[in-house]
């Protein structure tokens, strides 16, 4: 799976992450390196949107930055997720293609399950709100 990934803070804890999803065969593209949250938001935001990735995954000290800037976007649904569960729920029940955390309370093991809870879930067509599937989600 294409994905992109944008962080404001490059850690070891976000190195770790890039290195787990091209070991599993993933292909990355890291964008808005070197940039402020909003803008790394957007530009994950814009990758997705734009049909280059299939998702994107962001982070900033709470995750809370980059899920606003990246859901400015047309297109994006990003979710602020803290674990697995969460995650999943996104992808099934709100059709998510941004999964957010925040490096402040992130372990790498909670991380690793959480990315891939979002990236093995699909939208669940039945329980999607009726909203979505008319605005073509």
């Amino acid at each position: 799976m294409k994905i992109a990934f944008g962080t404001d803070e490059e850690t070891s804890l976000t190195d770790a992450l890039v290195t787990d999803l091209v070991e599993k065969g993933h292909d990355v593209e890291r964008v808005g390196r070197g940039e402020a949250w909003p803008e790394v938001g957007r530009a994950v935001g814009e990758a997705v949107a734009a049909g280059r990735v299939e998702r994107g995954v962001v982070c900033c000290w709470t995750g809370t930055g980059v899920s606003i800037a990246a859901n400015k976007v047309p297109g994006v649904r990003a979710a602020l997720c803290t674990d697995a569960a969460t995650a999943d729920g996104a992808r099934r029940w709100n059709d998510a293609n941004v999964l957010a955390f925040g490096l402040r309370l992130s372990s790498p093991a909670v991380v690793r399950e959480m990315v891939d809870a979002f990236l093995q879930a699909g939208p669940d067509d039945a329980e999607l709100p009726v909203i979505s599937r008319v605005e073509g989600r």
